[in-house]
């Protein structure tokens, strides 16, 4: 699909779904449960179910209704699914996924599309081995085999998701296990981690840096009853939104007690003079008279940063995007994409090893490409939403499914003049 945006200005309110990295954590934990386990307002995206049927294929049984799933689980035996495990492009669900895997007795293969066979596998596969597993290949397509023994390992967690999905396996070792960190990014999301496995009545010991985990053996995932929080990470949406139209955008549905970390996306916009009230009434956001660029480490948070270097378009002066090298082994390389179409708007950045830097200016239309990507082909509409001149068209925006299948119906409603090309398909 090849999308269209002009400038626009909006207005009105939005919630946005349910958080792709806690629908993905719930279908694991429900697959290794005993019983039934419900998933009240889960994420509905491409990653989701694809992570949903994995579960399915590996031995769950899944009722899907309109607002929740039924997932009654394996209690941490999971079955041969007879056929190569297809993780479509959700790198989340083939970590989490694989790593459980490594506790069968039987192989099991796991393959994705394009994107998903560039992201890397190798420090994960690399700790699994350590810990008693076989795993084929350092990339998709691969095939895993336990007995998974536990004992003691080192995980490098360039993406924190390879941490994450060892958090998930070693409960269920026959022998208790020590973790060391030697590299961690990312680290909110090993605490959305261990918010679901604390829920589900798994012992984990974590340093409070987590750079050290005691994890014991031979427990059991207890079934769990619980709403999935709306999503920080698509959150910045609209609020970045917000920001390159001048524009004031109420969010609903937000819980800042959620330890997302996408959260401190919030904080950065005020910090660089967003005007943001939180009330009981939902999240008012808006860009204040003075948005001005500051530096930023987004180790935390590199979802981030595709909206926030469009924004940074937006703001007076300099702004530094520091600190995220993970960036360049999302979907996509970030930093690299980013950059060079957000150039083709006419704006003013420098590539960074590890960030970007972004001289506010006056963006213009252009035709632009999403690199298959839905987290820039959504940032790159919110560039050309306070982009001047002709109207910008951004190719592969059918991405966006992903993560924000509705994301193109809610923005229109705020306003936004958005639409699928003429002729395009």
């Amino acid at each position: 699909m090849i999308l269209e945006v002009k400038k626009s200005k909006l207005d009105g309110r939005v919630a946005v779904p349910g958080s792709k990295s806690h629908t993905i954590r719930a279908a694991a934990a429900a697959l290794l449960a005993s019983g039934k386990s419900i998933l009240h307002s889960p994420l509905i995206s491409a990653d989701t179910v694809s992570t949903l049927n994995a579960a399915e294929a590996l031995g769950a049984a899944v009722l899907r209704v309109d607002d929740r799933w039924e997932i009654t689980g394996t209690a941490g035996r999971l079955t041969d699914p007879g056929r190569v495990v297809d993780m479509g492009n959700s790198g989340t669900g083939l970590r989490m996924l694989s790593a459980l895997c490594a506790n069968c007795g039987f192989p099991v293969t796991f393959d994705g599309d394009a994107s998903l066979r560039t992201r890397p596998m190798k420090n994960l596969a690399a700790a699994l081995r350590s810990l008693g597993a076989e795993v084929s290949a350092d990339f998709c397509p691969l095939t895993i085999r336990g007995p998974l023994t536990g004992g003691r390992a080192e995980v490098e967690a360039v993406s924190s998701q390879f941490l994450s999905a060892l958090l998930f396996a070693l409960p269920l070792a026959p022998d208790d296990s020590e973790l060391t960190v030697t590299l961690l990014n990312e680290a909110p999301y090993v605490g959305i981690t261990l918010d679901w496995l604390k829920r589900c009545g798994i012992r984990v010991n974590a340093a409070a840096d987590y750079r050290r985990f005691e994890v014991p053996g031979r427990q059991k995932y207890l079934a769990f009853d619980a709403a999935i929080p709306a999503d920080f990470s698509t959150a910045c949406f609209p609020l970045g939104a917000a920001m390159t139209t001048g524009s004031k955008i109420i969010i609903d549905n937000l819980d800042f007690n959620d330890p997302q970390g996408d959260k401190l996306v919030f904080d950065h916009f005020a910090a660089m003079g967003a005007e943001i009230e939180r009330g009981a009434g939902g999240t008012a956001v808006s860009r204040g008279r003075n948005f001005i660029g500051r530096d930023i480490d987004l180790n935390s948070t590199p979802d981030a940063l595709p909206v926030m270097a469009a924004c940074a378009c937006f703001a007076s002066g300099v702004t530094r995007l520091l600190n995220v090298p993970q960036a360049r082994i999302k979907e996509t390389d970030r930093i690299a994409c980013m950059t060079a179409e957000l150039r083709k708007m006419g704006a003013n950045v420098e590539e960074l090893p590890d960030g970007m830097v972004i001289t506010g200016g006056a963006l213009h239309g252009a035709e632009l490409d999403s690199h298959d990507d839905h987290r820039i082909a959504m940032a790159l509409a919110v560039a050309a939403m306070g982009a001047g001149g002709a109207p910008s068209t951004i190719r592969h925006a059918e991405a966006i499914a992903v993560t924000y299948p509705g994301f193109v119906n809610d923005f229109v409603r705020l306003g936004a003049a958005m639409r699928p090309a003429v002729g395009a398909c």
